[in-house]
């Protein structure tokens, strides 16, 4: 499965999902000096010169020039990428948002992948009702069925805690309903969705479920919804 990969895609990056140990998804920011730069939409790819050396990295196309200083957040190490628009295969790539000017770089606290690019706190005391149907479950109900539930369609009706745009392709949302727990890691579930949202949103989630996603070089989900569609 390529999912992620031409993709996938943060961005990303929570909440213990990275097989059932949330430190496997740490979120990190790379700062670097852009040596070379590539377009190939929908990437800028960009060769930086950065304190532990030279790397590639992949960001949404943008307006960068060689010389640059630039911050990368959500990085997301990807190996042996194939780019079919350049026709080359990376060994190793890093891909995640350029940092707005000025803003802070996100930090590396593990378990919190994506959050550098939500631009809101999370609300408090979420609780919203179950949806209707067949398919619908909660948010605890998804995490806890995931092997029965796996390649099977559902929905979820919950509030956007954590929304990171056009992480390699797709938009990452995860989304709380009140159900679940923080300690075992039942409380939020990460969708993939070309939709747009923000935090704060209730909004109706309808996808497949995967589970045990391995995208290489340690970054693995337990379980998260894919290609939902978004309804509020």
């Amino acid at each position: 499965m390529r999912l992620f990969l031409a993709v996938v895609a943060t961005l990303l990056l929570s909440a213990g999902w990275a097989a059932g140990n949330s430190s496997a998804a740490e979120l990190r920011s790379i700062t670097g000096e852009v040596l070379e730069v590539k377009e190939a939409t929908p990437y800028s790819y960009l060769r930086l010169k950065t304190k532990d050396g030279e790397i590639w990295a992949a960001v949404n196309l943008a307006a960068i020039k060689p010389g640059a200083a630039v911050t990368i957040e959500n990085a997301i190490v990807m190996k042996n990428f194939e780019s079919q628009s350049l026709r080359r295969t990376f060994d190793s790539i890093v891909f995640g948002t350029l940092a707005r000017a000025g803003a802070a770089p996100a930090t590396g606290d593990p378990g919190r992948m994506h959050q550098g690019a939500s631009q809101a706190a999370e609300p408090a005391n979420v609780k919203v009702p179950k949806a209707q149907g067949p398919d619908a479950r909660t948010v605890a109900e998804i995490v806890g069925q995931r092997t029965a539930l796996k390649g099977k369609p559902v929905m979820v009706r919950g509030t956007v805690v954590k929304f990171n745009p056009g992480i390699m392709g797709k938009n990452w949302v995860h989304l709380r309903d009140g159900s679940g727990s923080a300690k075992d890691s039942t409380h939020d579930i990460l969708v993939t969705t070309k939709e747009r949202t923000q935090i704060g949103n209730v909004v109706v989630a309808r996808g497949i479920v995967r589970t045990d996603v391995d995208l290489g070089s340690g970054y693995s989900y337990r379980v998260l919804i894919e290609d939902a569609t978004l309804q509020k």
